[in-house]
């Protein structure tokens, strides 16, 4: 604990952007050295995709060699870089901090994306792990709306995704692919990446349209309904699509254009995270919260709650929607088996390991389990032993996740950080009345825990 807590202090000056230097660096050296220096002279035959887990799970031999590997191409550069670099990241955040935060959060995402190309730029295994990944994290944000913000639990999100998948491969298909279902093409191929958004959002649309039908009775009773009537919903719409010739049916649909690059994804991710979080922290949010935690005196508060847990709903599914869309267009096939039973149990275990009530729970969450899902593949029959027991561990000891009730703060997380001796001088600063405001907040913030 000691060394935890010394470790700690040791970084406690280093700001995000000399962090995200020192992964920079890292995927640079990884880029040019990683095949032909590194992975060689380790005695490992090709790059690490997984950091060296799927390595280490099909030949035991190869963990000192995987270990090694990590520890000069990410661990060593990234704590090395970040340390050394804090003299002028430093000052630079600094410069950041004075910019209105938009900006700030912009150039940061820029920097974030430039590395996480790079870095899955090394293979098309990546590359499609990263493309899945962010798709996760839209659905599991969304669906956190649902079950976390509103406080029902929801089994339809599946559903949605069949809906929005479907209603955009349909739109893409019949404009711009010549297709043996649809046949010949409605315009040039050349328009399809600027209309692809049109088509994302109509397929958003259709599954907030779809939601309707589980919102409107499930809402005029309480306690489980929802889950019941929800349930119902993802097998009507898969049962739907699978009896729909005109569609593919049971076969499924295949030839969706090649529209979302990873470039393309990221945006979107990063567009549902922002409205999601603005949505939660809104007065519709808030009243949202109230209407959770307590529904009589919500109304004696004339607050509308029918209305107000029927646009939660609708929103969510919108962008369950949107994500079957790219989740669509990323595999150029969908079948109405992608949208079962299976594909429920994914989410939902995504939102609860990361957390309720929580954008940055939701993320964590659906990283952790695709990373985790693809780590664990060569164990085939194993993999889905562990994932339940760790799951299991997770619900025993954090029941509301790992990361619960806890909102995006992003002024406190890209500003500069001051010396190890932050908290006197800030004690200081309060004493001779020069302690800035936002110093007060945090040195509060800290206080409390938050």
């Amino acid at each position: 604990m000691e060394f935890a807590r010394k470790f700690k202090l040791m970084f406690s000056t280093v700001p995000m952007l000399g962090w995200l230097l020192g992964t920079l660096v890292a995927v640079l050296i990884e880029y040019y050295w990683g095949y032909d220096t590194i992975s060689y002279y380790l005695g490992l035959p090709k790059i690490p995709v997984l950091f060296g887990v799927l390595i280490m799970l099909k030949k035991p031999m190869m963990i000192p060699g995987a270990i090694g590997y990590d520890m000069i191409v990410y661990v060593i550069p990234i704590l090395l870089v970040a340390k050394v670099s804090s003299r002028f990241t430093n000052p630079l955040a600094a410069v950041f901090e004075r910019l209105p935060l938009w900006v700030s959060v912009i150039i940061h995402l820029v920097f974030f994306y430039a590395i996480l190309h790079l870095w899955a730029g090394i293979n098309d295994y990546r590359v499609l792990i990263v493309k899945l990944t962010l798709i996760s994290i839209i659905l599991t944000v969304s669906i956190n709306v649902i079950n976390g913000y509103q406080g029902e639990f929801s089994c339809s999100h599946p559903g949605f995704m069949a809906l929005g998948a479907y209603t955009s491969s349909i739109i893409t298909l019949v404009l711009f692919v010549n297709d043996k279902i649809f046949g010949t093409a409605l315009l040039p191929a050349s328009f399809g990446p600027w209309i692809f958004p049109f088509a994302l959002l109509a397929g958003g649309a259709a599954a907030a349209l779809g939601s309707l039908l589980v919102a409107i009775p499930s809402f005029r009773t309480r306690g489980d309904y929802l889950a019941i009537i929800s349930l119902a919903f993802m097998f009507i719409v898969k049962s739907a699509v699978e009896n729909l010739h005109v569609i593919g049916g049971a076969r499924g649909m295949g030839g969706q254009p090649d529209y979302a690059p990873l470039p393309i994804i990221f945006i979107w991710t990063m567009l549902c995270i922002w409205v999601v979080h603005n949505f939660v922290t809104s007065i519709m949010g808030k009243a949202l919260n109230t209407v959770r935690d307590d529904e009589a005196a919500s109304e004696s508060m004339t607050i509308k709650t029918r209305k107000t847990k029927m646009t939660a709903f609708m929103f969510g599914a919108f962008w369950a929607g949107v994500g079957g869309g790219l989740f669509a267009h990323v595999l150029a096939y969908i079948n109405p088996g992608m949208f079962s039973i299976n594909r429920l149990a994914e989410i939902l275990a995504m939102v609860y390991f990361g957390g309720l009530n929580s954008i940055v729970g939701s993320i964590v969450g659906a990283v952790s389990i695709n990373v985790l899902g693809e780590a664990l593949r060569p164990l085939e029959l194993f993999k889905w032993i562990i994932i339940p027991l760790i799951l299991i561990f997770v619900m025993i000891f954090r029941p509301y996740g790992l990361i619960s009730f806890k909102e995006i703060n992003a002024k406190r997380l890209l500003r500069a950080k001051n010396n190890p001796s932050d908290k006197n001088s800030d004690k200081n600063s309060l004493k001779s009345g020069r302690m800035t405001k936002d110093m007060a907040q945090d040195m509060t913030k800290d206080k409390l825990g938050v």
